[in-house]
């Protein structure tokens, strides 16, 4: 007996055979990065997590405000109070368009156009407009600039902060970290419309990301308006599109003063848009799969108001993909009980802004 017990431990600390390896044939990125995705632990998966939205709410909030920057920054910031220089005033008959620069750290000057409709009183709705890839930041408040401008407003509603202007808002077009004036001397020599690749290598190197820095200016803007001008807080709004729908999507996670956020043409998954499609670097970041999908980053917003819009024929966000991860975020409001609150608007066309949808959603909500 004491022989085939001795002989039972032996063959249980024997080394147990490796699984078999699967071995490609040849070589293709594509494959090696799907192997890469299946493989990310999708931490905060909300599908994981039903049954407890409110845990996984708080926890997936805080790691992801830690992993984006922002934790450091109120860290280092705590203290820090922005300010803001109005520069110049211009009639353009209905509302004034205000060119003001505010600083949104102590090293850090954002370029910022606020159209202010005439003979409005009390408070008022605020919208925030972070821009995308232009090369004419003010271009949302219907300056045309550069060639092109006119026919983006024409044809793709590139005149968003102006039209917000028309409804009513207090519209804000803050210049998006990284381009105009706050572009790299390198970009501006080269006559590049953005430095993006400059401040995500830089940024990284402190555990910055460039999303996260946008998305804490987006905040320190808000600071500042609620102390300098007549906001409403029920209804403060934040809406872009492309590379500004990104910066829209994860400050509506980040920042719940955030009444409605409205990204624009920059909503997928991850695998199936910016980790297939050529991007720029602005919108990587780092670990961010291992520890969700962005249907989960927008359902963060909940259970404040959130509106997805997308074009049907946008190739860098294919829209049968970004449909898929909507319904992780209808699930999430519908477990805090308000699926109303979450909408996705498909527009017919390619990768741009449909204020139609924005405009409709707004109205029959506020």
């Amino acid at each position: 007996m004491k022989k085939l017990l001795i002989a039972l431990i032996a063959v249980a600390l024997l080394p147990v055979a490796a699984e078999a390896q699967e071995y490609v044939k040849t070589f293709t990125a594509q494959q090696q990065y799907d192997a890469q995705y299946k493989e990310a632990e999708m931490k905060y998966a909300f599908e994981e997590y039903k049954g407890s939205h409110k845990s996984w709410h708080k926890k997936f909030y805080n790691e992801l405000e830690e992993l984006l920057g922002i934790t450091s920054l109120k860290e280092r910031y705590k203290n820090f109070v922005p300010k803001a220089e109005l520069l110049s005033t211009e009639d353009i008959g209905f509302a004034t368009r205000e060119r003001w620069q505010i600083w949104t750290e102590p090293t850090m000057i954002i370029p910022m156009v606020i159209t202010r409709p005439k003979n409005c009183s009390g408070k008022m709705p605020i919208c925030i407009t972070p821009q995308g890839h232009n090369r004419n930041p003010e271009v949302y408040s219907g300056v045309i600039a550069v060639k092109g401008d006119s026919l983006a407003i024409a044809t793709k509603d590139a005149d968003v902060a102006l039209r917000a202007a028309k409804l009513g808002f207090i519209a804000i077009n803050p210049t998006t970290r990284g381009f105009g004036k706050t572009r790299h001397p390198d970009a501006v020599r080269k006559d590049r419309p953005h430095s993006c690749q400059y401040y995500m290598q830089r940024g990284i190197l402190t555990g910055r990301t460039l999303i996260g820095d946008r998305v804490w200016d987006v905040m320190k803007i808000i600071d500042w308006a609620l102390e300098n001008l007549p906001v409403d807080t029920d209804r403060i709004v934040v809406t872009g599109n492309s590379g500004g729908g990104t910066v829209t999507l994860y400050a509506g996670a980040m920042d719940r003063r955030i009444t409605l956020c409205a990204p624009s043409s920059c909503f997928c998954s991850f695998e199936a848009s910016i980790g297939t499609i050529h991007h720029c670097p602005c919108n990587h970041i780092p670990y961010i799969m291992d520890l969700c999908n962005m249907g989960d980053i927008a359902g963060l917003v909940a259970p404040r108001k959130l509106l997805i819009i997308n074009g049907d024929k946008d190739n860098i966000f294919p829209i049968g993909p970004a449909r898929e991860e909507f319904k992780t975020t209808k699930a999430v409001y519908e477990a805090f009980g308000v699926a109303e609150n979450c909408e996705m608007y498909v527009g017919d066309g390619p990768h741009r802004y449909f204020w139609a949808g924005f405009s409709d959603y707004y109205k029959r909500h506020f």
